[in-house]
């Protein structure tokens, strides 16, 4: 039998908006926890410098929902561009993976 892979996926969303993103995601299973947390974020949008106070999210899920997890989160978020990047988890605290697997079946 494969074991899961788990995976972080990080999303930003303008300040105040992520919440509401991040119950979706617990919700639907499609996320075991999400962390929000205020961050300023500096980058390049239609030739212009920009910088932005933002939430950021802290996803943790597996890996065969990322389809999934994306659809919801295009569905949800303001931005016609929104950052969703995703990172493998390559080890952890066993309990706690097996945690995100149960919260996510």
């Amino acid at each position: 039998m494969d074991l899961p892979e788990y995976i972080v996926v990080f999303c930003t969303a303008p300040a105040g908006e992520a919440e509401v993103i991040a119950g979706a995601l617990i919700d639907a299973r499609l996320a075991a926890c999400v962390n929000v947390t205020g961050v300023q974020s500096c980058f390049r949008w239609e030739g212009a410098v920009s910088s932005e106070p933002e939430d950021l999210l802290i996803i943790k899920t597996q890996k065969r929902l990322l389809d999934r997890l994306i659809s919801r989160i295009r569905e949800l978020h303001p931005y016609d561009l929104p950052e969703i990047i995703a990172i493998p988890i390559a080890g952890g605290y066993a309990p706690y993976l097996d945690w995100i697997g149960e919260e996510t079946a």
